[in-house]
């Protein structure tokens, strides 16, 4: 058994291989004979009967395996923790790769809803007109409410050049609207980065924190300092979160030298993360909103802890909890709520989120990026204090 700590949206993590020990083979044995006996016999027997006596569609006992675990795991009531099966598995290996065929939205758990935390720029289910904080009503004709958000989004996803239809209803409003979209190779581009025109500011844009972001902004930040950088414009919006390492890697170019988030487990046990940056090199300016959740907030709570920069734009989502992905085969595994994680001060942001330092709305119909604009501004008034 494989084991990964995790902070994802869907989404993170410190890899450590572990093997499965006979202690713990020991343990999860002992713990059904001295406690739970009888529902280890209710559970044998149920697979009795159903091979002796079920006369409906085949099955395999893979299938029934998969289902008692599916079922064991929802029974938490915790969006963030689930089975994954080897559909499930392979969805979320290719998101961490950064490659999938799908309508590039990126959905998360509110309470019972299934909400749309980014649609990826340009992507179909963008082109569609679905926005952030959009709540998945049905796909293809299927209620949704009672389905886990894995069953969700691997009804969303398929290969490309397949059609599917989505109901959803809009963010604080009753208004319903009905989607048909063509599915396509989704190719996450973690960052992009240009100088804003006529200014020493440099803009990097993270989409999600994937397997080549740490090294994919490295190279863009060391670009942009050769081009004349002098400020620095970072745009996690939209962002849903992905790997710890990696927004570490990230955070090594902005926070000063010191925590960046502490990780705090069952027992009490904190594990905490630091920069290894000496000192901020240009002012600092961050773009969040309501799509920004896990690693991004990561990122941007440890800037605004630390006073590294100044956040513009509106509440972030608020998951501050930490999954652990325990591998149980080539192509199955656990995903479990472990831990708790808190920014360089203390604070949790779970289901709260992080409140820019400058609040600055973006209207629905709004022709010009006011958020973007408010952050520029803010850094050529510090650049021309220099």
């Amino acid at each position: 058994m494989k084991k990964k700590v995790s902070i994802w949206m869907i989404p993170l993590a410190v890899v450590v291989s572990v093997a499965l020990t006979i202690g713990a083979f020991c343990w999860g044995l002992s713990a059904f004979t001295n406690h739970n006996a009888a529902a280890l016999a209710r559970l044998l027997y149920v697979q009795f009967r159903i091979h002796s006596g079920f006369v409906g569609d085949p099955f395999t006992n893979r299938q029934l395996f998969d289902g008692a675990m599916k079922g064991m795991v929802s029974s938490l009531n915790d969006p963030y923790s689930e089975y994954l099966d080897a559909k499930a598995f392979s969805s979320m290996s290719q998101v961490t790769n950064g490659t999938f065929g799908g309508i590039g939205v990126v959905l998360g758990q509110k309470g019972k809803d299934h909400v749309v935390i980014a649609p990826q720029e340009g992507s179909p289910g963008a082109r569609a007109g679905i926005k952030a904080g959009d709540k998945i009503l049905s796909v293809d004709d299927q209620d949704v409410r009672n389905l886990s958000l894995e069953e969700v989004v691997s009804r969303v996803r398929g290969e490309k050049g397949t059609h599917v239809k989505i109901t959803l209803q809009r963010k604080d409003s009753d208004k319903t609207y009905t989607v048909d979209i063509v599915r396509d190779d989704i190719k996450i581009e973690s960052v992009a980065g240009r100088l804003l025109p006529g200014t020493q500011i440099g803009y990097i844009r993270i989409a999600v924190f994937n397997e080549q972001t740490g090294a994919d902004f490295a190279k863009t930040y060391r670009q942009l300092e050769q081009e004349g950088m002098q400020a620095t414009l970072l745009d996690l919006r939209q962002n849903p979160g992905g790997l710890l390492t990696e927004c570490l890697k990230v955070a090594n170019f902005l926070v000063p030298k010191g925590p960046v988030v502490s990780i705090t487990d069952k027992e009490g046990q904190t594990q905490v993360y630091n920069s290894t940056l000496e000192a901020v090199k240009y002012p600092l300016a961050v773009l969040v909103d309501h799509g920004s959740a896990s690693a991004s907030e990561i990122v941007s709570g440890a800037i605004q802890d630390t006073k590294a920069g100044r956040l513009f734009g509106v509440q972030t989502y608020g998951k501050g909890c930490v999954q652990t992905i325990y591998q149980l085969s080539a192509d199955s595994a656990l995903k479990l709520t472990t831990a708790m994680y808190y920014t360089p001060s203390g604070r949790s942001i779970h289901q709260t989120g992080i409140k820019p330092d400058e609040v600055v709305e973006l209207p629905q119909d709004a022709t010009r990026d006011v958020q973007l604009e408010a952050a520029e501004t803010y850094l050529k008034n510090e650049l021309t204090k220099r």
